[in-house]
């Protein structure tokens, strides 16, 4: 039987939960992906610390690392947790897998973690795991039993069949059988879709009709006019045609997160440089926090995750693929960046209110509520 000090601890993590909701953090809205795919990164605790100093608030895990979580107890990191590709196919079969999953990863942390969204899977479409992240993500998300976890899954933008203009954003026939009832399913339990969008490979893709500037957000002016609807940054459009896609899938409630986004500091010349890598991701910093939103979505921001916390020495692929960091693994900075942060005034109060109870209840009971035995 649960003693009065555990109930009081639940009691306590429940309502901090619940009424400071989601959108709470104590650092900027703007994530970072910590990668993982090197040999000389420095240890979890050590990278929670430097989130914690740069005033990051959100996180990205690309799987549920026992000793990353461990090290994100009591730092208020909003993370996403990602299930790996490779266990999708057991948890889609077996309802007990999924509530296993939940057990190791999920539970033992959850009074002390703030899980955001649990990522199933990670660029699985087209490919011969799609079908399996449907019923893999009913699965876990009925075997959630408690907080505001939503489950998702992460997309590259080439699930479009169609992404230009973006009002003509459509699934791609290699990927319509999976991605619409997939759209149905967010947005039937609210949940958001996570897409990895990347300017960089646009435009290094067809460099003769996207300007750089475009794809930095420095234009000056109008590119794109689609409609009544204006386009100045190449990210944007990339966004809208996805929602375009969702709504002609009957998703029409579907936020898009985007899950990964970026540019390299080096590996592909000239447009690869600091320089360029400091504008586009200073630049989609100020775009997230000025609640712009999309032109298609105006008014509310697109929630985004920088791709990635460090270079990693181990990524397979060009060049570039090693040079994607903020950080480089003896922890200084690639380039100087600063993350603002845009607090939730209004939620403050409640804050100090729930510090001065926790700390009256440990003074009553002797013990730490939060703290390790």
């Amino acid at each position: 039987m649960a003693t009065n000090f555990e109930l009081l601890c639940l009691i306590f993590s429940v309502a901090l939960s619940v009424l400071l909701g989601p959108n709470f953090a104590t650092g900027s809205s703007i994530g970072v992906c910590y990668g993982m795919v090197a040999n000389d990164l420095p240890p979890p605790r050590e990278v929670i610390d430097m989130y914690k100093l740069n005033q990051i608030g959100r996180m990205r895990l690309y799987d549920p690392n026992p000793e990353a979580l461990e090290a994100l107890r009591n730092s208020g990191i909003e993370v996403l947790v990602g299930v790996r590709n490779e266990d999708l196919q057991q948890l889609a079969g077996s309802y007990s897998a999924a509530e296993n999953w939940m057990a190791t990863y999920i539970t033992p942390y959850s009074l002390q973690v703030q899980f955001r969204y649990i990522v199933v899977g990670n660029e699985v479409f087209p490919g011969n795991s799609a079908r399996y992240v449907l019923p893999a993500m009913q699965n876990l998300q009925n075997a959630l039993s408690f907080g505001d976890i939503k489950v998702s899954t992460s997309i590259a933008t080439s699930v479009l069949g169609v992404s230009y203009p973006p009002s003509a954003g459509a699934f791609s026939q290699d990927t319509i059988e999976y991605m619409v009832p997939i759209a149905q399913y967010l947005n039937n339990i609210g949940a958001p879709l996570l897409a990895n969008v990347y300017p960089y490979f646009a435009y290094i893709g067809d460099p003769i009709d996207i300007s750089l500037p475009y794809a930095l957000f420095t234009s000056e002016t109008v590119v794109v006019t689609d409609g009544g609807l204006s386009y100045d940054n190449l990210l944007d459009t990339m966004v809208d045609a996805l929602y375009a896609a969702l709504e002609k899938a009957g998703a029409p409630q579907v936020q898009v997160v985007v899950s990964e986004t970026g540019w390299p500091s080096n590996g592909n010349g000239e447009v690869t440089t600091p320089e360029n890598a400091q504008i586009y991701n200073s630049n989609l910093i100020s775009h997230v926090l000025s609640s712009r939103g999309t032109p298609r979505r105006p008014g509310n921001s697109t929630e985004s995750y920088l791709f990635a916390m460090f270079n990693e020495n181990m990524k397979p692929g060009a060049a570039v693929e090693q040079h994607w960091g903020l950080f480089y693994p003896n922890k200084s900075q690639v380039y100087p960046i600063n993350f603002p942060v845009k607090t939730l005034e209004h939620k403050t109060w409640f804050q100090k209110l729930m510090q001065w109870i926790i700390q009256s209840a440990e003074s009553a009971f002797g013990k730490h509520i939060y703290g390790h035995n």
